[in-house]
């Protein structure tokens, strides 16, 4: 089983039980699913870029990456339906804990210049969503194979009804954030 997940089962739960005064345990809130994504903005002239961004994420990920088509033409891009624009992985149960611990205790500390996370970026329905302008920070991706540094959009989704208390819950996995809430 997944180290944060045990946690979670045995620690997590009940202190936010506890805190937050449920009398169902059904009612804690907990992480449902992790989505990733890196958006391409070149692979409208070059498909091997999204090959290899693909290829890196699913190297990131652990899991294999899709490769996300355009929607809708747009001539000013010069973008045409169809057309590959990125890539993307939902990760759930044991490999979704294993990303997120790889994350926090490996990624995390290598980010340059971070400070934590922004207590903004909560939607008000429970779920994160956050940006890394440079996914080398990932020890499974090897610098020197590397044909260029992308960003990657993460979203992790909660069933927490609000932003307390998904912060609180992110919080005991020992997920940074900058200063306090307001």
């Amino acid at each position: 089983m997944a180290r944060l997940l045990d946690i979670y089962n045995d620690k997590i739960r009940k202190d936010l039980q506890a805190k937050f005064n449920y009398t169902n345990p059904h009612q804690v809130p907990k992480i449902v699913k992790v989505s990733v994504n890196m958006g391409l903005g070149e692979g409208v002239s070059d498909n091997k870029a999204v090959e290899a961004a693909a290829g890196e994420l699913t190297l990131i990920t652990g899991q294999k990456a899709i490769i996300t088509k355009a929607k809708k033409s747009i001539a000013t891009f010069k973008l045409r339906e169809g057309m590959p624009v990125g890539a993307k992985v939902t990760l759930r149960n044991r490999k979704m804990y294993e990303f997120l611990d790889r994350m926090i205790n490996v990624a995390m500390p290598r980010l340059r210049d971070f400070r934590g996370f922004s207590h903004k970026s909560f939607d008000g329905n429970g779920n994160y969503t956050f940006g890394l302008k440079e996914h080398i920070v990932f020890p499974e991706v090897e610098y020197d194979k590397v044909d260029k540094v992308r960003g990657m959009d993460i979203t992790i989704v909660t069933t927490a009804k609000n932003a307390v208390e998904a912060q609180a819950l992110l919080e005991a996995f020992n997920m940074p954030f900058s200063g306090q809430a307001k």
